[in-house]
């Protein structure tokens, strides 16, 4: 077994994020397999060095010490083309110049759509528009069921889930290329994430089988919300966390978890304390949950 966690050093961890980076962290080390940290750095105009040093200092302090090298993606952008040549061979690339104006219009009331689709004939359009994101067509692949160990099933339908950005207008490769090639290439076998990017998995199933690459198993975790289910990321108490109350820290997240807090890591004793707790990780306490609100 191979997990990992793969932040964007847009900001700093916290409490949100570590519940995410705890929970893959436990399942890995609970099957004896390895956790991988990788830095989802694509996004040069978000992403700061600053941010990326915060995140690997409150990693290392909340004892959460990853195997082999910590990699980016920034380090290697060539497999990115190398994909993007296997979808152009068999012909499931296409320009298309639909607004993000346009699109999120269209997109309001479809369930499930976090990257909807093009609207317009770009797929057919003689020339190809210019200055335009680069998609790929997934009409015509065979529709995909995964079960997430959690949240129960994910479908592609092609019917619904008929293309995907995979360079941005801006040259950037998107999110759910990187994300699927990006594992790949590391052999993760298992992601464990937020639930609140389960949306966009259908998609990443289908680029799995567009690129005749095995699919991961999906762990998504309830995520973090504010009393009235604004996501953390985007409240104000999506702050740094302390390092020094590191200890308070993990034992917030491992209850947030409904794991049990080994007496080790009451005594502040971290190591000793992550260790008895992925001893006993145990998802069934939070199956099904999608999210956890704060109190008011």
């Amino acid at each position: 077994m191979v997990g990992r966690f793969a932040p964007s050093p847009t900001g700093h961890l916290h409490l949100g994020s570590l519940l995410a980076a705890l929970g893959s962290f436990l399942d890995a080390r609970h099957a004896g397999g390895r956790w991988l940290v990788r830095l989802d750095d694509l996004d040069r105009p978000r992403c700061r060095e600053a941010y990326a040093a915060s995140i690997l200092a409150a990693l290392s302090a909340h004892g959460l010490k990853h195997d082999g090298p910590l990699t980016r993606q920034t380090d290697d952008p060539y497999r990115y083309a190398a994909a993007l040549a296997v979808l152009e061979a068999r012909g499931l690339l296409f320009t298309c110049d639909c607004s993000r104006r346009e699109i999120a219009a269209a997109a309001t009331g479809l369930a499930g759509a976090t990257e909807p689709c093009c609207l317009r004939d770009c797929r057919t359009r003689r020339p190809p528009a210019t200055d335009a994101a680069l998609r790929a067509d997934l009409s015509g692949l065979r529709p995909v069921t995964a079960l997430d160990r959690s949240l129960g099933g994910i479908r592609f339908d092609p019917a619904q889930h008929r293309d995907i950005v995979v360079r941005r207008r801006d040259g950037i490769i998107a999110y759910a290329l990187a994300v699927v090639v990006d594992d790949a290439e590391a052999g993760v076998t298992d992601v464990v994430r937020g639930g609140d990017l389960l949306a966009g998995t259908p998609w990443q199933l289908a680029l799995h089988q567009a690129l005749d690459l095995e699919p991961p198993r999906y762990l998504h975790l309830p995520v973090l919300a504010e009393p009235d289910g604004t996501k953390l990321a985007k409240s104000r108490r999506a702050v740094a966390l302390d390092p020094d109350a590191a200890a308070d820290n993990l034992t917030q997240a491992l209850g947030m978890l409904r794991q049990p807090v080994p007496e080790a890591l009451r005594r502040g004793e971290i190591a000793a304390g992550l260790a008895a707790a992925a001893a006993h990780w145990d998802i069934a306490p939070f199956s099904g949950m999608a999210e956890i609100r704060l109190p008011g």
